[in-house]
């Protein structure tokens, strides 16, 4: 009888130690910001359910992330359409949110990249007023209108916050004065560390500021984003990219991430980042809670 049991719980064992090599690996990357650290953590834990050995390396720049997943380093990526378009494929011309989905998709499917389903979320650039001013200009509801009032030469030389990266990025600072002929010199901007600039929002030492639309603290500090009427900032749904490799070996993965895809919308990652961001809680706390709210057959 012993040996038996023995014996069972050798082929047991066995058949726990093959189960767990046949696992498939899949590597996720994440940019070095809360959102894209909270979407690796949500997608890792997810298909963990799924029957995958998901593996994390977060912390990355954009450069180095994007390098990493044309050589194969990293299997899947978080990506948005906007950073693929401009930034790695160099495209110029104004799209909307369905054509600049389209154009990556072709465009990196040429490199062995697949974007899957998109989400319902677009985390894009925008200028936002601190609620005090809001409040003192409540004809300010566009970046027309913010532009009226920066030039006004009979008003005080307000002050506008941008992140560094976008002052200085010819698809950034330079284009968007020019389309909009904005009054915006060395004199009324300060250049500042992204987290910074909602801090100084929040304490009202600026007049306006350069903000991402999905984030957390929109809510939390009370500010109010201004229409882009001109359209200047490029549509960033975001997506799913999986290398072409990949999805060959495991064409199901497409199907399992369809529907975590479909959960995200802008207010659901406002929320999502407010609870990192503003309420420190911890990305893989965040992550587990919204499963559990948010179950997937």
């Amino acid at each position: 009888m012993k040996r038996l049991s023995l014996i069972l719980g050798c082929v047991l064992l066995f058949a726990g130690i093959v189960q767990a090599a046949e696992k498939p690996v899949i590597r996720i990357g994440a940019r070095v910001f809360t959102e894209q650290t909270l979407l690796a953590e949500i997608t890792s834990q997810y298909l963990s359910t799924k029957g995958y050995d998901t593996q994390v390396t977060g912390g990355l720049g954009s450069n180095l992330a994007r390098s990493a997943h044309e050589s194969g380093q990293l299997d899947m990526l978080w990506e948005y359409t906007g950073v693929s378009l401009v930034a790695y494929n160099h495209v110029s011309e104004k799209l909307d949110s369905e054509q600049s989905y389209t154009r990556v998709k072709q465009l990196d499917a040429k490199k062995g990249l697949v974007w899957l389903t998109p989400s319902k979320f677009s985390n894009t650039y925008a200028l936002a007023l601190p609620k005090k001013v809001a409040d003192q200009y409540p004809q300010i509801n566009s970046i027309s209108d913010l532009n009226k009032v920066l030039h006004d030469q009979t008003r005080t030389n307000h002050l506008v916050a941008l992140d560094t990266e976008f002052a200085n990025r010819s698809d950034g600072l330079d284009g968007m004065v020019k389309l909009y002929d904005m009054n915006l010199t060395r004199k009324n901007i300060r250049q500042m560390d992204a987290g910074l600039v909602y801090t100084a929002l929040r304490n009202g030492q600026v007049f306006a500021g350069l903000v991402y639309t999905t984030d957390g603290r929109l809510s939390a500090f009370g500010l109010k984003l201004l229409e882009d009427d001109m359209h200047y900032f490029p549509d960033y749904t975001a997506a799913p990219v999986v290398r072409q490799a990949y999805l060959d070996a495991h064409p199901k993965l497409a199907e399992q991430l369809k529907p975590l895809a479909e959960l995200f919308d802008d207010e659901t990652m406002r929320q999502l980042n407010a609870r990192v961001d503003v309420d420190h809680q911890s990305p893989s706390a965040v992550a587990a809670d919204f499963l559990r709210q948010h179950p997937i057959n």
